[in-house]
């Protein structure tokens, strides 16, 4: 399928604009990460806490920012899944495990002050562990006359919260939900219903604790990941085609990478370990772009060897621009789908796939092609240079002594007139 037939636009004699505007993004970014003393990393590259909490209504955000930036030395992320969820995500960092863990206490109990009611001492059976809700039950039960035992209570707590995270999500709107439980009768239910209560919200299921040395190691992982990946790309169309290709495709790649991040630094948004997925996506999505260009490239210098490289540049991108804007325009309109629907969860991920796709798609164009021209140029110029510069041919050396004429060759013979002997030379 072809959108464009026969086109023949000079892309590369449009080149300077896009290339000045890669400039201006490259500094602008660089100097962001200058100035902000390096990318805005995630909890998963330097560490801290992440928690997801649950409510049972739309969770109330600027209440849980604003009671928690009350009780926490740095400023909390706060943040929703997607447009309509019932559930947050809070981030905190922390230098140390020590700090990670006090950190973790103090978001818990905050938000058990704030939307529980620990006054009335209850267990809060919406983030009670099955051993607390065993342990709770024990004296009421015994004193009631119920007879279980410690195992036979420990497994009835188990069975709760078993009830509770399996069949509720782990939010239970009315205590008679664990009605179920094996082991359950009227009247356990009713001294559970004395004992416990239920806050509007869970945050007992999902929580994540990253230490700042592993957090280190997942950041330079990443980072060995990126550099291998456009190293190994690099030996590939070395072979395949010749190093110059090689190079100038992993310079454009590079060159979206860096743009990215600058991106990313001047917007003040944080990279994570899926904005990294993103990234490695943007590496073999530009490079795979990059090399159908080069493919076609080098089809046509077989082809017709006395056209300018110039001119078979140019062709080979006007030949392959359907492949281009189908393939970079649907891949656009899914990652636009995800940045503008996806929520703020995927917001980081699909925000490095639209900007990546919108550089890498130029970049192939403007920036790995000219790269290649500009070489080849520099090398015809230099052997040019080379050519009408170099040492005078010597002259030929004159023979010592009289020197002997020969006549003119005519068709009758050789050194003789027509019709007559051979002609002296008088000397």
């Amino acid at each position: 399928m072809e959108l464009f037939k026969q086109t023949n636009f000079d892309f590369l004699g449009k080149k300077w604009p896009f290339i000045i505007a890669s400039l201006v993004l490259t500094v602008a970014g660089l100097a962001s990460l200058v100035i902000k003393g390096g990318p805005r990393y995630g909890i998963e590259f330097k560490g801290g806490m992440l928690m997801t909490v649950k409510f049972q209504n739309a969770p109330p955000v600027d209440q849980v920012r604003a009671a928690l930036d009350k009780v926490l030395a740095t400023p909390p992320s706060v943040e929703t899944f997607e447009s309509g969820s019932n559930e947050i995500a809070i981030g905190t960092e922390g230098a140390d495990d020590v700090t990670l863990a006090k950190n973790r206490q103090i978001v818990v109990d905050t938000l058990a002050k704030t939307f529980g009611q620990p006054g009335n001492d209850k267990l809060d059976l919406n983030n009670a562990s099955a051993q607390q809700v065993a342990d709770r039950l024990r004296d009421p039960l015994q004193k009631a006359g119920v007879s279980l035992s410690d195992p036979q209570i420990n497994d009835l707590g188990a069975a709760i919260v078993g009830i509770r995270n399996n069949q509720h999500g782990g939010l239970l709107a009315s205590i008679d939900e664990v009605r179920s439980a094996p082991g359950m009768n009227d009247k356990i239910l009713g001294i559970l219903k004395q004992e416990a209560y239920l806050a509007s919200y869970t945050a007992a299921r999902d929580i994540e604790i990253v230490g700042p040395k592993v957090g280190a190691d997942m950041r330079t992982s990443a980072i060995e990941a990126t550099l291998l990946a456009l190293a190994g790309m690099l030996v590939y169309i070395w072979f395949r085609f010749e190093w110059i290709y090689g190079a100038a495709a992993v310079i454009a790649v590079f060159h979206d990478t860096i743009i990215t991040i600058g991106i990313f630094s001047i917007f003040n948004k944080e990279i994570t370990l899926t904005v990294i997925a993103a990234l490695l996506t943007l590496v073999g999505y530009s490079m795979n772009d990059t090399i159908v260009i080069f493919d076609r490239i080098r089809e046509n210098l077989h082809l017709n060897r006395r056209e300018r490289l110039v001119d078979v540049i140019n062709r080979s991108i006007n030949q392959t621009l359907s492949r281009t804007v189908m393939t970079s325009g649907l891949t656009f309109l899914t990652v636009i789908s995800l940045f503008l629907f996806g929520g703020p969860v995927l917001h980081g991920f699909s925000f490095a796939l639209v900007a990546g796709i919108i550089v890498g798609t130029y970049s192939s164009v403007y920036i790995a092609s000219p790269i290649v021209l500009g070489f080849h140029d520099f090398v015809d110029a230099r052997k040019r240079g080379a050519g009408s510069s170099g040492p005078s041919a010597p002259a030929a050396p004159v023979a010592a002594g009289p020197v002997r004429q020969q006549a003119p060759k005519s068709a009758a013979g050789k050194g003789s007139v027509a019709g007559k002997g051979p002609v002296k030379v008088a000397k």
